[in-house]
């Protein structure tokens, strides 16, 4: 199994993404605890930087890798695994965000993962629950992000029910405030945009109910200590709070011009597109009021990182909950595990497969690698790699999955070498996981008790050579038939089996 041996790096970090701001907080770990040592905060606003064929504009991206390289000195000297960088729903939906990422890798010498909307709903759960008391009974978690807004709704340290919307503080401003005129009409519009939207959730979040609301953002903090400072509340946010700055805000009509005590000046732009959007999930959920919270997306993803090398790893419990779902033969998808990382031991080296994700990647391909029989046997390989790609799996940035997909996708007949190359940095990486995987799924065609003998493996870039125990090979000729059809496949992508 991968992950044996926890481990304990003294100090983490993790960097938020967002299409608003970009952030990122230090932290020291004691057992399962976490002190922030550090926390750094940056208007990027890189959903302002959207063209209309959605690509990154110049400006956005250099805002955001001058931000990163300022960031990138905290982190300079973390090692791999004790830093994690997250993007969201600017960097989910820009065509040209390989070019960001590539050029954030870089600086920072640390990936980057883009999270579903979903994914990042958890995390920010997650973050929210390690930041309040452990009370009893459900909990609407709310944050308005600057390109989307999340909703979850769960309880203690587990979240239920999650989902993402597409309206942000940023991208409501560029659509309905961009030249900085607040009017009644303007604002009416934002409002209703946010109600068409809410209409996606609404009916799940009221099915399941819950006893507390709270918000996860800036914005929502915004509009709460604006609140406070007028001394309407303490800093939660009510429906008559609303309505009180909703008039103060129309009143100046002009985002350049407002100035209310409690709202830091550069919130100033999106205080109005957030507040139509706050105002809206007041009315569609009837709420009646909301507690701001500090803890968000970045601490979230802290804690994910603690539990990922503390034995907590939820990565683990979705894959599981995948192969029950799927009905998957439990007993044989360890056996192929088993053997994949037995192989892998022997040519990790010659293939450069000593990084910790290669030995997840090909322990989880294997475990998963038969999900598709469930929908039927004729090309399951296909439709187990469509369900890894868009099952909802909680822990698993987009990448990950889409790889974990390809995995499964090329375990059988024909290798898609196009689709490998797509993974421009580690598409050689990929390739020799997914003959690994093959290899260790050959070995046990024949289900049952039969011996699968230890085996001497010889790799090169592009070749591997089995040496088989003297006459094996030749007391079990299904096997060796395996092998030649199997040679005749790699020999397509350029690759050469050899066995004796």
């Amino acid at each position: 199994m991968p992950n044996s041996a926890p481990k304990h790096f003294p100090l983490i970090a993790a960097i938020d993404l967002g299409s608003n701001s970009f952030h990122m907080v230090l932290a020291k770990t004691d057992q399962r605890e976490i002190r922030i040592l550090e926390r750094l905060g940056e208007k990027v606003q890189l959903a302002a930087g959207i063209n209309a064929e959605l690509e990154l504009q110049d400006d956005a991206i250099e805002r955001g890798l001058a931000c990163l390289r300022r960031f990138a000195q905290l982190i300079s000297d973390l090692p791999q695994g004790a830093v994690r960088i997250v993007g969201t729903s600017s960097l989910r939906v820009a065509h040209n965000r390989q070019d960001f990422i590539r050029r954030a890798e870089e600086i920072l010498g640390h990936d980057v993962d883009v999270i579903s909307g979903r994914e990042e709903a958890r995390l920010i759960y997650l973050g929210v629950s390690h930041s309040l008391a452990d009370t009893p009974g459900k909990r609407l978690v709310v944050d308005i992000g600057g390109g989307s807004t999340e909703f979850i709704i769960g309880q203690q340290f587990e979240s239920q029910l999650r989902g993402s919307l597409q309206m942000g503080c940023v991208s409501f401003t560029q659509r309905f405030f961009k030249d900085g005129m607040v009017t009644p009409a303007r604002y009416a519009q934002a409002y209703t945009a946010a109600r068409l939207e809410l209409m996606e959730l609404e009916q799940s979040l009221r099915r399941m109910g819950w006893q507390d609301t709270v918000g996860a953002s800036g914005t929502i903090r915004s509009v709460g200590q604006a609140l406070a400072a007028a001394g309407l509340t303490n800093g939660e946010i009510t429906n008559s709070g609303l309505t009180w700055l909703k008039r103060k805000v129309l009143k100046i009509g002009d985002t350049r011009k407002i100035d209310i005590a409690g709202v830091k000046p550069e919130r100033s732009a999106i205080l109005p597109a957030g507040l139509a959007i706050i105002e809206a999930i007041f009315d569609a959920l009837n709420l009646e009021q909301m507690a701001p919270c500090d803890g968000a997306l970045r601490e979230g993803v802290l804690y994910d990182l603690l539990g990922r090398h503390q034995h907590e790893d939820v990565r683990e419990r979705s894959i599981q909950s995948l192969m029950e779902r799927s009905h998957v033969d439990f007993e044989h998808a360890q056996k192929v595990e088993s053997k994949a990382l037995e192989a892998l031991e022997q040519v990790a080296e010659a293939w450069q497969l000593n990084e910790e994700w290669h030995s997840d990647m090909l322990s989880w391909a294997a475990r998963v690698h038969e999900v598709g029989l469930d929908i039927a046997h004729y090309h399951y390989h296909k439709h187990g790699a469509y369900l890894v790609e868009h099952s909802d799996l909680a822990g698993f940035s987009r990448q990950d999955q889409q790889m974990l997909a390809l995995l499964v996708r090329g375990h059988r007949r024909n290798i898609p070498k196009e689709r490998f190359a797509e993974f421009s940095g580690e598409s050689q990486q990929l390739l020799h996981l997914c003959i690994l995987l093959r290899f260790a799924i050959l070995l046990h065609h024949i289900r049952g008790s039969q011996e699968v003998p230890k085996l001497e493996l010889t790799a090169k870039t592009n070749s591997l050579h089995i040496r088989f125990p003297e006459q094996w090979l030749d007391n079990n000729p299904l096997t060796l038939a395996d092998f030649q059809k199997e040679a005749g496949w790699l020999e397509r992508i350029d690759f050469t089996l050899t066995a004796e």
